[in-house]
């Protein structure tokens, strides 16, 4: 098994610098905006989702599929958001642990979207898509 930077630690500051350029960002900053009341609190959230998923830390009690399922999501957001977390996952992280946590974000995406009920193989229209080299 190859050595990541995959830690606790490690994943929590890629979700902490991750749902800052989200709050900040044109097209998915007002839909998570209007939901969010409290970003500390939800970045623990998403840092104990992260590491139950990239750590198997059994952490997070939570249903992704429920939470989303009421807001106006489309197809394309979820093409900018992994555009934007595969920045920063080649940003945060070595190469090897932006593949996994792309690859797990990408797998989840699809399985969200289908269960939304979206298109899971829809891009976004001039969404540009940053790759981290394999």
């Amino acid at each position: 098994m190859t050595d990541t930077t995959l830690t606790e630690t490690a994943i929590a500051r890629l979700v902490d610098r991750f749902y800052d350029k989200v709050a900040a960002d044109a097209v998915i900053g007002p839909v998570f905006n209007a939901v969010v009341h409290d970003w500390p609190e939800h970045k623990r959230l998403l840092t104990s989702f992260w590491c139950s998923v990239a750590l198997r830390a059994a952490s997070y009690r939570g249903n992704p599929m429920a939470a989303h399922r009421p807001l106006p999501i489309r197809a394309e957001h979820f093409d900018h958001w992994l555009a934007l977390w595969r920045a920063t996952c080649a940003e945060e992280l070595d190469e090897a642990g932006a593949v996994q946590m792309v690859d797990y974000a990408e797998r989840i995406g699809r399985s969200l979207k289908y269960g939304l009920g979206l298109n899971p193989n829809a891009r976004g229209i001039g969404v540009p898509l940053v790759s981290v080299s394999r």
